[in-house]
């Protein structure tokens, strides 16, 4: 009797390719940068001494004798976004975004680069005997501007997928990618306009978020990676 190859074989065959392969351990790392670099954070600020989850921004954990450990995590979860992007660029051969999207998103793995190689000032008494008002040194200053543009391209992509998903009939991905950009924005103007306090919280969250976003675009096109 002779063998036949059915259809669902092939296609098995196709989605176990080379090429589908590398393009879903690109997209691998757009799942575990977010939950790696949360844990890192929330490690040290929760552990070192006059670090407050309500005050201080994380980027503050680049200073004092373990702020190698932040570094660290700024650099490795910056590759590992980039990773992402490029699996993502892979992965969306057609339809909106396919230019763009991947692109913002490195921009923010870069954003993240920059904010490791140009170190936050120490600020608002972190590490302890800092004093309250610090003047900004002029890594300081490029660590924000690099940060900042990180994070607009990561709002941009938001939009961008959110427009892609509505148009590929996907209405609750469209939602939630508008909605991650928009709340991230929020989150990213209070900080910005120096509050803290609920603002601090609120922005510890819409990191969350848009790692949680990042995780589920991410698997969606390695699903669909062929």
């Amino acid at each position: 009797m002779t063998a036949q190859t059915t259809p669902t074989g092939g296609a098995a065959a196709r989605q176990c390719s080379p090429a589908a392969r590398i393009t879903r351990s690109l997209l691998g790392y757009g799942v575990i940068a977010g939950p790696f670099y949360v844990t890192v954070s929330l490690a040290q600020a929760l552990t070192r001494d006059g670090f407050r989850l309500d005050r201080h921004a994380w980027s503050l954990l680049e200073n004092g004798s373990l702020g190698w450990i932040q570094i660290t995590n700024l650099i490795v979860t910056g590759l590992m976004t980039v990773a992402a992007a490029v699996g993502l660029r892979r992965a969306m051969t057609a339809g909106r975004g396919r230019r763009w999207a991947p692109s913002l998103i490195a921009g923010y793995g870069a954003g993240m680069l920059g904010g490791a190689v140009f170190t936050a000032d120490p600020a608002q008494g972190f590490p302890l005997g800092t004093p309250e008002v610090t003047p900004v040194s002029w890594h300081g200053m490029l660590h924000l501007v690099t940060g900042g543009i990180g994070f607009l391209c990561l709002i941009a992509a938001c939009l961008v997928l959110g427009s892609r998903f509505a148009g590929a009939g996907r209405p609750g991905l469209a939602w939630f990618s508008r909605l991650t950009g928009v709340a991230f924005l929020a989150a990213f103007a209070g900080i910005a306009g120096g509050s803290h306090g609920p603002a601090t919280l609120a922005f510890v969250a819409a990191i969350l978020l848009v790692w949680a976003w990042l995780a589920i675009v991410c698997v969606h096109f390695s699903r669909a990676a062929s």
